[in-house]
């Protein structure tokens, strides 16, 4: 009998096959060859045998089994045929993927995950989304491989992040939510539309300053009148950088903010890099009350 592990462990182990038998040519992770083999090795009477696009209306992806009623053994993994944006697909799969080997138990009628699905985390519901999404960030984005792409103490470009979004082809999003995670820059990426602030994710030294967004159980954030993604007729192109004085985003604090427009949404991505952290640093119980107080709030995640 296979021990239960985490969804970091699975994700680990996975990837130590992978570099094994991949080699340099591992990225991006094939995964519907890896859920198929892997899930008949270590499960061979109640693997991943069918994996295809269809028709889920309102859902991003899902898992299911096969028919117990006809005798049939095994497990499907379906994903969305109308997702516009390819690189989505990749980690819906291993979103599911990650639900086969975590929750299937838990699950025997199978899970089926709409997109805010995977990207709340205030509730034992929503954990188990946050879980698919934590293998699914492991397996397709190592942190050891992305650090060797993208080292702690550089402030990126979307350029620098999107090469490494088609080298583990995933979404920008996801990329830099994954850099978010280990970078030693204060820097914080802000989701908006209209003119309002969807959700916002701040790196650990962004968070120990207090540089951060709460848009859980608060009115609407409007975005600082002199930000490019308030406008979208002010850009030219589709991207866009703009350096702030203090007061703009927070009152104590300028920034650079790199901008990015979606080609099909009325959807806008700010990162914002800070300077580099005060001397003296910060009082760390404050920071602990903080990435509490953030840890339901904040609203999107990997996907």
């Amino acid at each position: 009998m296979t021990r239960e592990r985490s969804p970091t462990r699975w994700a680990f182990d996975i990837t130590l096959v992978l570099n094994e038998v991949l080699k340099d040519g591992r990225f991006p992770v094939p995964v519907i060859d890896v859920a198929k083999e892997y899930s008949k090795q270590i499960y061979p009477d109640d693997a991943i045998t069918l994996i295809k696009p269809g028709r889920l209306d309102g859902f991003e992806g899902m898992l299911a089994p096969a028919p117990r009623d006809r005798g049939k053994t095994g497990w499907g993994i379906f994903y969305n045929d109308g997702i516009e944006v390819p690189s989505r697909v990749n980690f819906t799969l291993a979103h599911e993927f990650g639900h086969y080997l975590v929750h299937r138990k838990q699950f025997p009628d199978g899970r089926e995950c709409s997109q805010r699905d995977m990207t709340r985390w205030d509730s034992e519901y929503a954990k188990i989304e946050s879980e698919a999404n934590l293998f699914a960030a492991n397996l397709l984005m190592p942190l050891d491989d992305f650090r060797g792409q993208l080292p702690a103490d550089v402030a990126p470009t979307f350029d620098d992040i999107g090469a490494c979004a088609s080298r583990y082809d995933v979404s920008l999003t996801a990329a830099i939510l994954r850099w978010l995670e280990y970078t030693s820059k204060r820097s914080l990426l802000v989701a908006s539309t209209d003119g309002f602030v969807l959700w916002a994710k701040p790196s650990r030294p962004a968070l120990r300053s207090r540089l951060y967004i709460k848009t859980r159980g608060v009115p609407p954030v409007p975005l600082p009148e002199s930000s490019p993604a308030a406008d979208r007729a002010v850009v030219i192109d589709q991207t866009t950088s703009m350096a702030h004085a203090p007061g703009v985003w927070f009152p104590k604090e300028g920034c650079e903010e790199l901008v990015l427009f979606a080609d099909r949404f009325d959807f806008a991505l700010s990162l914002l890099h800070f300077g580099d952290e005060p001397r003296g640093g910060f009082d760390e119980e404050a920071d602990d009350d903080d990435a509490r107080l953030l840890a339901s709030d904040q609203g999107m995640r990997w996907k």
